[in-house]
């Protein structure tokens, strides 16, 4: 007795493994994308310094935009869930600020890279229509995660915002650039005037 066979077991197969590699060539570019930036980068440039072939490369990813947009949009949908799972903990206003803030010291840390080449990205977008899109998209879910950490802070405490999400997303995400580019510096402060900054600004996000 033959066995019916599901029509596309083995497209999701394929695919799962053809995503899988994306994602391990992604993880390798990363750090010459966060060293040279986008206009400095080639898929022949990250070649020269990893492992994989400008062949394999360009069969994975048909340039070098759709390989920054994979990384950065890879990353940050990764990072929102983070944050949210800080919303989920944090049983006090007090204890959601230390944590947010500790997070994003954390990820400035040890994502250095990542965060470099989605300023550079976000900048290049002025200019490059191509990546207005992934942009845009991932500013707004940026947004919106800054802005649940933001209300759930704002209920822990029983106070409403002086300011709409764009707003609040907006001062937290020009700390966070203006820290990392202090960091990039050298400035060893840099971390712990993000974590004050941090803890500072949610807390005059509240009315009482």
């Amino acid at each position: 007795m033959s066995h019916a066979v599901e029509p596309d077991r083995f497209d999701r197969a394929g695919l799962d493994k053809f995503e899988a590699r994306r994602a391990e060539l992604a993880d390798a570019a990363l750090e010459t994308l966060g060293e040279l930036g986008v206009t400095r980068t080639s898929l022949r440039e990250i070649s020269r310094r990893t492992t994989f072939s400008h062949g394999v490369l360009h069969y994975y990813f048909r340039d070098k935009v759709e390989l920054i947009t994979y990384c950065v949009r890879r990353y940050k949908e990764h990072c929102v869930t983070r944050y949210d799972e800080i919303v989920v903990e944090a049983t006090t206003a007090d204890e959601l600020a230390h944590l947010f803030a500790d997070a994003l010291v954390d990820t400035m840390l040890v994502d250095t890279a990542m965060h470099r080449l989605w300023y550079d990205m976000r900048s290049q977008a002025l200019f490059e229509a191509e990546l207005r899109a992934t942009v845009a998209d991932l500013d707004r879910q940026l947004e919106e995660m800054i802005w649940r950490v933001v209300s759930r802070y704002l209920e822990l405490r029983g106070a409403p915002s002086p300011l709409p999400p764009a707003s609040a997303y907006a001062v937290f995400d020009g700390l966070f650039e203006n820290a990392l580019v202090r960091h990039a510096a050298g400035d060893t402060a840099a971390p712990e005037r993000l974590r004050a900054g941090a803890v500072w600004l949610i807390g005059t996000l509240a009315r009482d």
